[in-house]
């Protein structure tokens, strides 16, 4: 079993540190480029945009006319555009012999595993990267990143990675980071659906969003804090039979919410795909398990 990664801390030194080359000036891009600068990294950036290297530049950063200039000025090159085809665009023809390319734009699996064989035939070392915080968050203690791919590439830059925030390893297949990447991004936005039908809902009586903040931050918080490792204990054991709350128990009472949306006047979008899963988990023969179990029926079937 995979064991779970490990929050990199760089070690202190005297020695003079390696030279970066950051593409792609975003807000992301610039935190990025910023966070390196500050941690005392001699630093090249590129944008398709010159202007936005200004401000990097009066920082001491050295603007590089071409993708191709900014890769040959340092070993360690870091991308962040806005999509991976962006990357593939703009570095098609650029020589990575030697370099080792940590692609921080956000992408799918299966597009990080086709730029690490692209990468590789180019003759570069290839890192990609899910960058688990907003630029704003760069370079503090809640940001951190997932690295897959190249494990020694990773172990040779991990201190210079630490610059942007905590580093977390994932796997050798280029396409772990960004798996775990969207996974973590799944949960957040499934809960801020929730989030935004609950406001919608409280709103329908005048009551105002801060005044009902706290009290739904809070449940939040409790039930998420109970409820992950439930179910992940019962998705990895395949057990999922429960005495708290099951399947039926849950599509009889899920009504109530539909009626309450349409009584209320707000949509139901978000949440009637939720009682079709209910609905068929039941007709399946499942009522009897708690919630976990529509994890196994999310499985596309041929």
């Amino acid at each position: 079993m995979p064991q779970p990664a490990q929050t990199y801390q760089p070690a202190q030194t005297s020695q003079p540190l390696p030279p970066v080359s950051v593409l792609g000036l975003g807000m992301m891009g610039t935190a990025l480029a910023t966070a390196l600068l500050k941690a005392g990294h001699p630093l090249t950036v590129w944008n398709r945009s010159p202007s936005k290297t200004g401000p990097l530049v009066a920082q001491g950063a050295l603007p590089a006319d071409t993708p191709a200039d900014a890769v040959a000025a340092s070993p360690l090159v870091i991308v962040c555009f806005t999509t991976n085809d962006n990357v593939g665009e703009t570095l098609a023809t650029v020589d990575f012999t030697g370099k080792t390319l940590v692609n921080l734009t956000n992408g799918t699996p299966a597009q990080a595993r086709a730029l690490s064989t692209w990468a590789k035939k180019q003759g570069a070392a290839y890192i990609d990267g899910g960058i688990m915080a907003v630029p704003q968050m760069i370079a503090t203690p809640a940001a951190y990143v997932l690295y897959s791919g190249d494990e020694q590439a990773y172990e040779t830059h991990r201190p210079t990675l630490a610059a942007l925030g905590g580093t977390k390893w994932t796997g050798t297949d280029p396409g772990r980071a960004a798996l775990h990447d969207l996974a973590l991004l799944t949960g957040m936005y499934g809960m801020l659906m929730g989030v935004a039908q609950a406001f919608a809902l409280i709103r329908t009586e005048n009551i105002p969003a801060t005044e009902f903040a706290d009290p739904l931050r809070n449940w939040l918080t409790a039930m998420l804090s109970g409820v992950v490792p439930g179910v992940a204990e019962a998705v990895d054991s395949g057990q999922h039979l429960t005495d708290v709350s099951s399947l039926a128990i849950n599509q009889a009472a899920f009504p109530n919410f539909m009626d309450t949306f349409r009584d209320q006047g707000i949509s139901s979008d978000l949440f009637a795909p939720m009682q079709k899963l209910l609905d068929r988990a039941v007709e399946e023969g499942h009522g009897a398990d708690g919630l976990s179990r529509l994890v196994e029926l999310l499985k596309l079937t041929n």
